[in-house]
Order: structure tokens, then sequence, then C-alpha cells
């Protein structure tokens, strides 16, 4: 959103899509996700960023064949969790601390191990950018939860389902 805070308190759900979509993490088999070693790089990543951010707290997620689906909940201050991110617009804060900061933290780790893996140095992993949403409010946040933990068994109906 525009002039939004996205460093401010709140859960945001959040999708991150592969370099054209391509299917690097795995596949989906009997409606579960399979994800090969590029898939565990990502799944390891995601959950180390909780480890290495203070201000984030992790809630439900899930590594597809071309994308990665999650909510990330923003801690207040140390005073803390609020569940839901307000939409009042705020003054600037610590670039560090914001969502995108987080994303471009995940997505930069996750390229450098799997071009590692693959031994294809500069090859982009990822799409520019991601898809963020601000979660208002128990009833939006458990509904996304159950799209994440649906998205394998609605996998060849996925906007991002890609045969290859």
């Amino acid at each position: 959103m525009k002039d939004y805070d996205y460093s401010q308190a709140g859960a945001y759900f959040v999708t991150i899509c592969t370099w054209n979509k391509k299917c690097i993490f795995g596949e989906v088999e009997n409606a579960e996700i399979r994800m090969n070693e590029c898939g565990q790089v990502v799944r390891n990543e995601w959950l180390h960023t909780e480890n290495i951010r203070s201000n984030v707290e992790l809630d439900a997620f899930i590594v597809m064949p071309n994308h990665v689906h999650g909510i990330l909940i923003i801690v207040d201050d140390g005073r803390g969790v609020l569940q839901y991110a307000s939409t009042k617009k705020h003054g600037f804060s610590s670039p560090s601390q914001t969502l995108g900061s987080i994303i471009r933290g995940l997505k930069s780790s996750v390229t450098k191990i799997i071009n590692q893996i693959r031994n294809s140095h500069g090859v982009p992993v990822w799409q520019r950018n991601y898809y963020e949403h601000v979660v208002r409010n128990e009833p939006e946040l458990n509904k996304i939860r159950e799209y994440i933990i649906n998205n394998p068994l609605n996998w060849k109906t996925d906007e991002n389902y890609r045969a290859d």
C-alpha cells in the first residue's frame, strides 16, 4: 500500500515466486509437496528468519514447487505481538526492520545457497519483488492459514501452477 509503514507491528501474508515461475523447489504428488534439496534450503532459511530477526515471528507457511506462501508477524517494540497490522500511516523507521528488508534477506540467502548447490553463480532464483497483504483481523488470518495449508491440495488450480 502506498505510504504504508511495513515495519509496523502486525501480520503480513507474503507470496514469493521463483524466476519465471520455474518449479525448482520440488513437486506436488498426491496433494503433498515433495521438496527437493532446493526446497529444503528455502524451508530452512524461512525458519531461520525468526532466529536472526528479533522483530519477527513466523506463522503458517508452505514451500511449493515454484513459490512460497507465508505469514510473518512483526513484533511491536518488545511489548508483545500485535495479531494484525493496522492500516494507519506512520513515519519512516529503520529499513532493516521492514517487511521488504526481511524478504530481501531471505531471498538473498536462499539464492546464495541454491546457486552454490547448482554451481550456477549469478543465476536468478526469484522473480523481482513479491506479493504482500496486510492481515487485518482474525477471520482473515484464519482464511489465509487455511489457504496456505490447502495449497498442495489445490496445486493444479493455483495461479502459480506449472507442469514443468
